[in-house]
């Protein structure tokens, strides 16, 4: 196989990343919309227009700053100039983003219903196409691993037998979906916990599967950007975990 993987019709010429990608929003956004319909959402569409707000807010903004720090020896000397600025993304930094973004606009709204739990598995598809996209571009999307010598490494187009990640994730994702399907069948889940679930599992991917990436940890912090990160993330998940643990009830009122 030939990387990047192109679609050719005479001489126009598709790449397979940007039609994954094309997939990804278009399958996610018919999946939410028809689990919505399927399910009592206890947020109106005025407020949940306001929460997507804040998502894609703090999602680009997420996204474009820790896909900075991902390079910080780049900050000062930016390949190919200004636009370098905001080109570079990354997964990680546009969920955390847009978690933030989603829980400031539920705060200013007063809404304490999850608004996560109904968009999991619509994310878990979009992901996992795009992540095939990801796996069809080769050396130029940047989500292959480092070298190896295992059967399943796959030469991107420059020789080396790499950790082909993206594939890896798309086991991941698909392992998280059918976990947690499985889970709520055998007994509801409180709310928010799907997504608490879903994205504390992937958090955990990451920081795992970045080890095998060929990314520099920041200088004298032994980690990457992405990875702390992943730590930030799941440090706030434990910390809520262990809150709900140790909250006790309080005693009901004698009557009067």
């Amino acid at each position: 196989m030939q990387f990047p993987v192109e679609l050719a019709w005479g001489p126009v010429r598709l790449p397979v990343h940007l039609l994954c990608e094309t997939l990804a929003y278009a399958l996610g956004y018919r999946l939410y919309t028809h689990l919505r319909a399927r399910t009592a959402d206890r947020i109106s569409d005025d407020s949940r227009q306001w929460i997507f707000v804040g998502a894609a807010a703090g999602a680009l903004l997420g996204s474009r700053l820790l896909g900075l720090l991902e390079h910080p020896d780049l900050l000062l000397h930016p390949p190919g100039g200004w636009l370098y600025y905001f080109t570079n993304k990354t997964i990680v930094g546009g969920f955390l983003g847009g978690l933030v973004g989603v829980e400031l606009v539920k705060k200013r709204l007063g809404i304490t219903a999850s608004s996560g739990d109904l968009m999991v598995f619509p994310l878990l598809l979009g992901l996992g196409i795009g992540r095939v996209g990801c796996f069809f571009s080769g050396l130029e999307d940047g989500t292959f691993g480092t070298a190896t010598a295992l059967p399943w490494g796959i030469n991107f187009g420059d020789g080396v037998a790499r950790h082909p990640t993206n594939l890896y994730e798309i086991l991941l994702l698909g392992s998280l979906a059918l976990g947690l399907g499985a889970l709520e069948r055998r007994r509801p889940l409180p709310n928010g916990r799907r997504f608490e679930l879903f994205l504390a599992g992937y958090l955990l991917f990451r920081l795992l599967v970045e080890c095998i990436k060929p990314t520099t940890a920041l200088p004298g912090l032994g980690l990457t950007a992405i990875q702390w990160a992943c730590v930030a993330g799941l440090g706030y998940y434990v910390w809520g975990w262990w809150r709900s643990g140790t909250r006790q009830p309080s005693a009901p009122l004698e009557a009067q």
